[in-house]
């Protein structure tokens, strides 16, 4: 059975490899992203699969419901979802303004929210859905200088915990991947900020490498499958073993 997944933040970075394993493992896939989603749908498109691009800022609510309603609309309900759209601010906690705090918040913390609501209805009529989660690794460690980002990725975790318990009994799985040190652009702007020392944190990784983002896509295709029926609620921590 073909199932219809959305993607957030899926036109570049750890969405963007999301994306494309969902399509290549055969979902009908919509990227979400404020800009490159018509792109890297075209892309999929291009390779063999099936996607369509919405220009989406997950913070707004009512454009989440009206991508939803569009995509349920042209595709079919969907019935997997992967809120990987973020964004992350760097600096000195007594810096950091209360309008950035919110920012960051509301699109990492509130966004997933907005998405989950969205989809959840139609995964209950459909009697089957899968949501992963993306947060981060920092949750467990915490991360000098990212209060914010580390802030709300925690609170990513604990909603997906809450709604694993409130759906596994419409056939519903709610998982997290916190992904460890993973090449993306997101990573290396903090690092040409001055925040993170690449080489250091490499070394200091057990498996001696970066992570990608097909490592993260990975971990989610499983989760997403028909064999991880079983599996909910959980932190699927993908990091090289940085954090056990």
């Amino acid at each position: 059975m073909t199932r219809t997944a959305i993607v957030t933040g899926g036109a570049s970075g750890i969405g963007g490899a999301i994306a494309r394993r969902l399509a290549a493992d055969g979902a009908t896939v919509a990227i979400f992203d404020l800009t490159g989603a018509d792109t890297a749908a075209a892309a999929i498109e291009e390779a063999g699969g099936k996607a369509t691009g919405l220009a989406v800022d997950v913070s707004d609510q009512p454009a989440v419901t009206e991508a939803v309603a569009e995509v349920r609309a042209r595709l079919g309900r969907p019935a997997i979802l992967v809120t990987s759209a973020g964004v992350t601010v760097d600096g000195p906690f007594l810096d950091l303004s209360a309008e950035t705090w919110e920012r960051v918040l509301t699109v990492n913390l509130t966004g997933t929210f907005h998405c989950c609501q969205a989809v959840l209805p139609d995964m209950i009529a459909e009697g089957w859905g899968r949501i992963v989660t993306i947060s981060s690794s920092s949750v467990h460690s915490g991360a000098a200088r990212m209060a914010a980002y580390v802030a709300s990725k925690s609170g990513v975790v604990g909603l997906t915990k809450v709604l694993a318990l409130e759906f596994g009994r419409h056939g519903i799985t709610v998982n997290t991947i916190p992904p460890g040190f993973i090449d993306t652009p997101m990573l290396r702007g903090t690092e040409e900020r001055g925040s993170l020392d690449v080489a250091l944190q490499t070394a200091k990784t057990p498996v001696g490498r970066i992570g990608t983002p097909e490592d993260i896509a990975a971990a989610c295709a499983f989760l997403v499958s028909e064999e991880a029926g079983y599996v909910t609620g959980q932190v699927l921590g993908v990091n090289g073993g940085r954090n056990t």
